[in-house]
């Protein structure tokens, strides 16, 4: 049996630009895209911590160093500039896998430059 985990998280990234006419996806930094392991093409969740939408669409590589996070063709609707989001990928892990697996978090400034990085989410206290 295999198990869906958190592979990969991009923590509060800010959209640069909504592009409702260019082919669909979201143009990510190539740096923050290389830190969380996350694949050109690969299924990316998109949460917007602004206004709470939530959709699902694919990862394009943008220009390195630019802090580039363009949500494109439909889901620009979903995204207005300056909203908070949240990035994720996950994947299916055998039982020995998912023992030994941590996820690559990156956490963005809001100029979507990294902050810092992680392999664990604190544990939530009451």
């Amino acid at each position: 049996m295999l198990s869906r985990l958190l592979k990969a998280k991009i923590h509060r990234c800010v959209v640069t630009q909504a592009e409702l006419h260019y082919e669909g996806s979201c143009a990510i930094d190539g740096i923050l895209l290389d830190l969380a392991g996350i694949r050109e093409y690969e299924e990316i969740h998109m949460w917007n911590v602004t206004n709470g939408k939530r959709f699902t669409t694919y990862a394009i590589r943008g220009e390195e160093g630019s802090g580039i996070i363009s949500v494109n063709g439909g889901a620009a609707l979903q995204a207005d500039v300056g909203d908070l989001m949240i990035i994720a990928t996950f994947g299916d892990f055998t039982n020995a896998e998912a023992d030994a697996h941590k996820p690559r978090l990156v956490y963005a400034n809001p100029d979507n430059t990294v902050n810092h990085t992680a392999n664990c989410i604190p544990v939530q206290v009451a």
